[in-house]
């Protein structure tokens, strides 16, 4: 039987021979093919809950509170959605789940939220195929704010204790996101997406690049202002963010083969060889979160002139992915060296405190979920959430 030919990889992949040459041929190779493919069970899912309207939601609600052993029947397209959330090929740690990301909950959630927007947004962003996606929304700079709210919403709920068990606000959460990715994708499609130089729009690839901008990409930067994490640490946030994978709809051989931060940054360092230099439209994403990060409490919170604020954001914007990157994102040049000391100093000890002894481990968690949980309160419901609202109001 004839073999069946493979895909052309989109024009957008860039470098292919030399990060071949650079990086193990078969992650480059995974990089390729993933360009071409989405997420069919949530598309599947997404256009049956279309044609059923709010009965199709409600049932999907109910599935994802309860199980879809819990319901007299399911549509075959939702079914298949739940169960296929409900089963992951690999053990679930029912315990693990119930402690939540510990390993993210340790860090002090000031820095946290630095990781998280100048880390992993910005990484996010920087990628010229996902900001496209994300500006052709017409919302991300428009309404960054709520994006970066409804964002930072979605990661403290997933690894806050019990939230990825079935039913709970991460679990409901990621699966939504996943319908989300499935809505935005069929939008791009119909309106005339550019396969053959972009691949398909919230392809596989993007997706493990955005698992991985929520795994290493902030804890690489935390270790450059002195906070790190230890081997079982790593070990743990990687088995808890494969299920994360997989509720997101990420295909396991993407997640399997990465247990810690340098398996982590191998594969980022294979998809990112592969990626253009950052474009306009991931300048103006970085250029409106920045602004919104200035203006917003995160700013407040550092009691300083407006100025020193935005160039204290900048420059460690710049510190944590390098001047190439920063000087393609047209962040202005400024030198964080000097308190760069005293920064690392106090998160260091800050660390060693947290980790001296299980008491004080236990009150530096006690304190984190507790501030955590009072972040967003009074959020309301975000876009993900009304995507699938059983009262049939996407927002």
């Amino acid at each position: 039987m004839p073999h069946e030919p493979v895909p052309t990889a989109p024009a957008r992949l860039v470098r292919e021979e030399d990060a071949r040459e650079r990086h193990h041929s078969q992650a480059v190779s995974l990089v390729s093919h993933g360009l071409r493919r989405g997420d069919p069970v949530a598309d599947a899912a997404i256009a049956e809950l279309d044609t059923l309207g709010r009965e199709g939601r409600a049932t999907l609600d109910a599935g994802l509170r309860h199980g879809l052993g819990a319901l007299d029947s399911a549509p075959p397209a939702i079914a298949a959605l739940l169960r296929e959330s409900e089963t992951p090929p690999f053990p679930i740690d029912a315990e693990m789940l119930r402690r939540g990301d510990t390993t993210s909950l340790s860090v002090d959630p000031f820095w946290s939220t630095i990781a998280f927007a100048l880390g992993s947004l910005v990484h996010t962003y920087s990628a010229p195929g996902i900001a496209r996606v994300l500006t052709g929304t017409g919302k991300l700079t428009v309404t960054a704010a709520r994006r970066l709210a409804e964002t930072g919403l979605w990661r403290t709920n997933a690894i806050l204790p019990g939230g990825l068990l079935r039913g709970a606000p991460g679990y409901l959460d990621t699966v939504h996101v996943r319908l989300l990715h499935a809505r935005v994708r069929a939008g791009a499609l119909r309106r005339g997406w550019d396969t053959d130089t972009w691949g398909i729009p919230i392809n596989q690839t993007d997706t493990a690049r955005t698992w991985l901008d929520f795994t290493v990409i902030p804890y690489a930067a935390l270790r450059k202002v002195g906070i790190a994490t230890s081997a079982e640490e790593e070990a743990e946030l990687y088995r808890y963010w494969a299920f994360l994978a997989h509720l997101l709809g990420l295909d396991p051989e993407w997640y399997r083969p990465v247990t810690d931060h340098a398996s982590a940054d191998a594969l980022l360092s294979a998809i990112d060889a592969t990626n253009a230099e950052p474009d306009d439209n991931a300048r103006r994403l970085v250029a409106a979160l920045l602004d919104v990060l200035t203006d917003g409490p995160l700013g407040q919170s550092l009691g300083m002139e407006r100025a020193h604020t935005r160039a204290l954001l900048a420059a460690l914007t710049r510190l944590f992915h390098g001047d190439a990157t920063a000087d393609a994102l047209g962040i202005e040049r400024v030198d964080v060296a000097p308190f760069l000391p005293v920064i690392a100093m106090g998160n260091a000890r800050a660390r060693r405190w947290q980790q001296f002894s299980a008491a004080s481990r236990d009150l530096a968690m006690v304190e984190t979920v507790a501030h955590r949980r009072q972040e967003f309160a009074g959020l309301g419901r975000t876009e993900y959430q009304a995507e699938v609202a059983p009262d049939g109001d996407r927002g």
